[in-house]
């Protein structure tokens, strides 16, 4: 078990499907990503870098995808979700889309590689 594993098995219930489905998407479309830690979250890690984490607030679970320009970037699909410079904000019942997911990997994945060339 890595630290994306060790962290979800202290979330119970929808929360931790909604963490899940996010780490899901993440690796699914960069499958040589692997779970380390990364500003001390629990993340998958790209080519050393932080590609994505979830997190369990008190009041909202939130996305980092490690990158203030990817989230900035992004601000057209995330007018209904609560963001901060380098945060989403969103909750169990109030998930992001699937194709919002996909863009905010893509964007970080094509910065961690440009930053790497």
């Amino acid at each position: 078990m890595g630290p994306v594993s060790t962290y979800l098995g202290t979330v119970d219930g929808a929360e931790r499907a909604a963490l899940e489905r996010v780490y899901a998407i993440a690796h699914k479309m960069v499958p040589e990503a692997e779970e380390g830690t990364s500003y001390a979250m629990a993340a998958l890690i790209y080519r050393g870098k932080g590609l994505i984490a979830t997190v369990r607030a008190r009041k909202f679970l939130s996305i980092y995808p490690f990158s203030g320009a990817v989230v900035a970037g992004n601000l057209d699909l995330l007018a209904d979700f609560e963001t901060t410079t380098g945060s989403i904000h969103f909750s169990v019942g109030h998930q992001l889309p699937d194709a919002t997911v996909r863009r905010i990997v893509q964007a970080r994945r094509a910065e961690i590689d440009a930053k790497s060339r």
